[in-house]
């Protein structure tokens, strides 16, 4: 009798960790596409800048899209205001399919709008709206995605698998420049320019259609399933209220803290530093995007990784090798770089800040997601990321091209190392999260 129940016990477990290990795909292929629609843009917009913008410099056009690729971190707040809300309110599984759908219509938008040689000042106005669009949906995708995958994770590994999130969310990126790599040898320069880069943006929104069937076959997570029910026999405040997570401006701080660094760092070495290679380092269009896929592909693999590690000796000592690393290396790295054409001098010049970027990324969500309760963890991981994120991530490029044109580049360098120290501060002085166990209805004080 003993064996038999040992062995049904066996059976059982092994079919819960399928199943876990199935949810996560299913919310990992749908994290990958959204991500890919995401980075299209800054991976395609050293070809479609003159297709939206007046006629100008290079410098100039590319200062225009990256005003709006920051104007779409102004939605991500509100996204994970507004998607957060739903996701604590309405279930996780149901805020994830409602994201994809957004990010698809502006995909769409992208790919169909017409030059500015055609319609003029309506063609960047049609570009905004679908940034803000898409702003919308990934501001709320993120905090979804690392709450739902943190809570369908097995006790003692979450961080091995949340660490998935980056790695599809990477991957998204990679697929970008991946396509932008193949289109390269297919067509020429003026065929990107004039048509070319429209596909990537036609693929993202063909793929969103896939993940919708997808996410439809997800479980929604049992934590948050309990904690609909006792919300339903509480008399507090309702879930995912601002009223709520007002009660937990602790965590809400370390999330700010923790992010503005990290976040930083992580948009300077992925989407900034190809637009860097080509524009101050000399470095060829396709070379540059070569330099970046293998770099990213490194990156990638590096995330279960480190995301297993952090199981085995916790959260806080990774974000701190993350702060210190990330102080040191921004401004030799760049200014290395600054100075480089040669292909593979530029790869480790990129792969080894990124490397140190790890410890950051591979555990950036599940830390986020730990320091809330279930009923508020949505909106609590989303609204102070998503507000970070528009601070520092979403200007990165921006204030990058704003010094360049100042005639400051430098300037940039030592800005991303002050923010990562500030983020160091927090690591330093925040608790562990991570105690291996299930993740429960009441944040830790």
């Amino acid at each position: 009798m003993a064996t038999q129940t040992t062995t049904a016990d066996t059976r059982k477990s092994r079919q819960g960790e399928r199943r876990v290990v199935s949810n996560i795909m299913r919310g990992s292929i749908g994290n990958l596409i959204e991500w890919y629609d995401w980075y299209a843009y800054t991976a395609f917009s050293v070809y479609f800048a003159a297709a939206f913008f007046p006629s100008g410099d290079q410098t100039a056009q590319l200062l225009n899209t990256a005003a709006v690729f920051a104007v779409g971190f102004l939605m991500r707040p509100i996204g994970g205001w507004v998607l957060g809300r739903y996701a604590d309110r309405r279930g996780r599984r149901s805020a994830l399919t409602l994201s994809v759908t957004l990010m698809a219509a502006g995909s769409l938008i992208v790919a169909l709008t017409p030059s500015y040689d055609a319609i003029g000042v309506v063609a960047p106005v049609l570009l905004v709206t679908a940034r803000l669009l898409q702003g919308l949906s990934v501001g709320g995708e993120y905090s979804t995605s690392a709450t739902y995958m943190s809570e369908v994770a097995s006790p003692g590994r979450r961080g091995y698998y949340s660490s998935f999130q980056y790695v599809t969310l990477i991957a998204g990126q990679l697929t970008a420049l991946g396509l932008q790599i193949i289109l390269q040898q297919l067509l020429s320069g003026t065929q990107m320019e004039s048509w070319g880069w429209r596909i990537a943006f036609v693929v993202g929104a063909a793929g969103a259609i896939v993940v919708l069937w997808l996410r439809r076959g997800m479980d929604e997570s049992e934590s948050f399933e309990r904690a609909a029910a006792e919300g339903e026999q509480g008399s507090g405040p309702a879930r995912g209220s601002l009223r709520m997570l007002l009660s937990y401006p602790r965590q809400c701080l370390i999330v700010v803290g923790l992010t503005m660094g990290g976040t930083l760092f992580f948009y300077t070495y992925t989407t900034y530093l190809q637009k860097f290679m080509v524009n101050t380092s000399g470095i060829a269009k396709p070379t540059a995007a070569w330099i970046n896929f293998f770099a990213l592909l490194v990156f990638v693999l590096l995330q279960p990784v480190m995301g297993l590690l952090s199981d085995r000796i916790g959260r806080r000592p990774m974000l701190i090798g993350f702060g210190v690393l990330g102080a040191i290396v921004v401004v030799p790295s760049l200014t290395l770089l600054s100075h480089t054409s040669d292909p593979v001098y530029a790869f480790l010049l990129m792969v080894g800040p990124l490397a140190v970027s790890s410890l950051y990324t591979s555990i950036s969500a599940v830390v986020k997601a730990e320091l809330f309760p279930t009923s508020i963890r949505a909106l609590g991981v989303g609204l102070p990321y998503a507000l970070t994120v528009a601070l520092f991530g979403g200007t990165a490029e921006y204030v990058a091209l704003w010094f360049k044109d100042a005639g400051h580049e430098s300037w940039y360098f030592y800005y991303v190392t002050a923010c990562v120290l500030v983020s160091l501060l927090v690591y330093i002085r925040m608790r562990e999260t991570s105690d291996g166990s299930p993740l429960e209805s009441e944040a830790k004080d």
